[in-house]
């Protein structure tokens, strides 16, 4: 594993000790600076005569980057010019990245990445992170210890089994894994060198990826059971071992698989679960945000939702604590909230429901006397009329799943209907923003997971909020971080998502939005951060418990921000493991 260190010199001046000479330098994407590298450094560092002879600043370089990517039409083709410059420069591609955070964010991330994650193995160049297959069993932390750098902080690990609302990818899942990692490093400043994408690539029941000559996964029915459980469990195990000052991510597992790995590890490894938790704490910002724009406390709010997956119940579960912190118990809890499936009312009179969902389904006698008993229509429209929600919440991975009967009847209910279309990708939003503005005559308070253009109703510019997990995970990711937590709570997320909810600004608020602007995104992951830092404090499961007064500098301090640093020869190592690009 290599190192990345910067060394100071007695005035406080950073300088970067560099190990590498000539093409080496060049191709190595953590080290190189391109056509920067001074003339002195050129010298000093055997690249005289491999670069034209101008010396540009990163910022010229970032101008240039710009505007050849602008030139792609294509999301996808700019998503590609986005890799590429990544495995060239990181400095500079996040560089880029930070300076164009709100129009790349739906590039690097949702809805371009799900189309990525699809054509993975069509458009594969290089090689990044780490993939652990069944043939890894016995020896995963050696394969854990090829990693390009031993300092891992920072993990985000996928079996590609529910890649956002587009089901098993199979090794095309891993684009989330690089995708929220440079989100990581984008908006908490978490650096680069200390993070890693993980694919626990146990095959595919996806038949079109298998059939596929250039699927480029372990071609094989995906791993199931103890087998399963038992790969799994030496990976956490192996992670201990080899980065013991990780956090670790789970992100897009199957509901069942969730929520067993999130339980059962959770104290053996400080790690979460971005799909249950992170989408939970999301929600909660909004609705939150949404009951102060309609003046009615949260606690007077009845919410319904849709979709009773891993991000359903994640957000039910954060829900109901909240509410219960807000004085709500007994029946008066129950009423205030009601969870749909596709086969329609969670009530208990169900059989098929899974343990997960009964949690939240409704009592017999409740359901009957509302009007919904058993052999009565338990559908959307047919729980709107009875339950009257004023928030309605979709996590259905269903496309037009929020019926204009559904929601009118909702508006004719509530003055201000708030209205969270969360699934992804855009494909799988339950409505879309400019119908339910139409269907609610420009009253309703609209989020989507994915990104949507602004929408003019009547004179009007609404702007469109984006309930993206990207103003939640990397604040709680870098909390822990600082405050150096050996568990991550979900305490923390409920305090995440208070601190979002704050962010909201009266003039987002005024033009329809629940969230702040992606472009505050450095800002408010910092604020998130250290509401994260307290909370850890206050639960007892920071290592390193600061004051309130510290917090802010120790946040700003982990940041890391990309730029050139004046570069210094270092020995070379005897073996390094970027010396060559990868060819395709």
């Amino acid at each position: 594993m290599e190192r990345f260190g910067v060394e100071c010199e007695p005035s406080g001046r950073k300088r970067l000790a560099v190990p590498f000479r000539g093409v080496r330098l060049l191709r190595n994407p953590m080290y190189t600076k391109g056509t920067a590298f001074s003339q002195e450094e050129r010298m000093a560092l055997g690249l005289e005569g491999l670069l034209p002879h101008s010396v540009t600043s990163m910022e010229q370089q970032a101008r240039r980057v710009y505007a050849s990517i602008q030139r792609k039409q294509d999301p996808l083709e700019k998503y590609i010019g986005l890799a590429a410059l990544q495995d060239r420069n990181e400095h500079l591609f996040y560089r880029v990245l930070i300076d164009h955070i709100e129009e790349y964010l739906p590039i690097v991330y949702t809805p371009t990445v799900g189309r990525a994650c699809q054509e993975f193995s069509h458009i594969f160049r290089r090689a990044r992170g780490i993939w652990i297959t069944p043939e890894h069993r016995g020896h995963i932390a050696q394969v854990l210890r090829n990693a390009a750098f031993d300092d891992i902080r920072l993990i985000v690990v996928t079996d590609n089994e529910r890649i956002l609302g587009l089901g098993d990818q199979g090794v095309g899942g891993m684009g989330i894994p690089i995708g929220k990692l440079a989100l990581y490093t984008a908006a908490a400043g978490i650096p680069p060198w200390q993070t890693l994408p993980v694919s626990l690539d146990v095959g595919t029941d996806n038949l079109d990826l298998l059939d596929d000559e250039f699927y480029l996964g372990w071609r094989s029915r995906r791993l199931r059971g103890p087998e399963y459980d038992s790969l799994v469990d030496e990976f956490v195990h192996a992670v201990r071992q080899v980065f013991p000052k990780a956090l670790l991510q789970w992100e897009d597992f199957k509901k069942f698989n969730a929520f067993h790995l999130l339980d059962r590890y959770r104290k053996v490894l400080t790690s979460f679960n971005d799909d249950i938790q992170g989408t939970a704490a999301v929600g909660v910002a909004a609705l939150i945000a949404g009951a102060r724009a309609t003046g009615t406390p949260l606690r007077r709010q009845r919410i319904l939702f849709l979709g009773s997956g891993a991000a359903g119940i994640g957000i039910s579960r954060l829900v109901r604590s909240t509410l219960r912190r807000e004085g709500l118990e007994g029946e008066d809890l129950v009423l205030a909230m009601a969870n749909l499936d596709v086969q329609g009312l969670l009530v208990e009179d169900d059989p098929s429901l899974d343990p997960l969902q009964r949690d939240f389904a409704w009592p017999v006698l409740l359901a009957e006397r509302m009007g919904l008993g058993r052999g009565q229509k338990r559908d959307l429209l047919s729980v709107v009329k009875v339950f009257k929600p004023t928030m309605l919440i979709g996590t259905s991975g269903t496309a037009g799943a929020f019926t204009e009967e559904a929601i009118r009847e909702m508006a004719a209910q509530v003055e201000r209907p708030v209205v969270l279309a969360m699934s992804n990708p855009t494909s799988k939003a339950e409505a879309k923003p400019r119908d339910v503005l139409a269907w609610t005559e420009g009253r309703a308070l609209v989020a989507t997971g994915s990104p949507f253009d602004p929408v003019a109703y009547e004179g009007r510019e609404y702007r469109i909020g984006q309930s993206n997990n990207v103003f939640i995970f990397p604040g709680v990711g870098l909390g822990v971080l600082v405050a150096e937590a050996c568990e991550v709570t979900d305490g923390m997320f409920a305090a995440a998502a208070r601190q979002l909810a704050e962010e909201v600004r009266p003039k987002d608020l005024s033009v329809g939005s629940l969230f702040p602007s992606a472009s505050r995104i450095r800002e408010v992951t910092a604020h998130v951060a250290a509401a994260v830092v307290r909370e850890a404090r206050e639960m007892g499961v920071a290592v390193r418990p600061l004051a309130d007064e510290d917090i802010p500098g120790a946040i700003a301090a982990a940041m890391w921000n990309p730029c050139y640093l004046p570069a210094d020869p270092a020995p070379e190592p005897a073996h390094e493991r970027h010396q060559e690009a990868t060819l395709a």
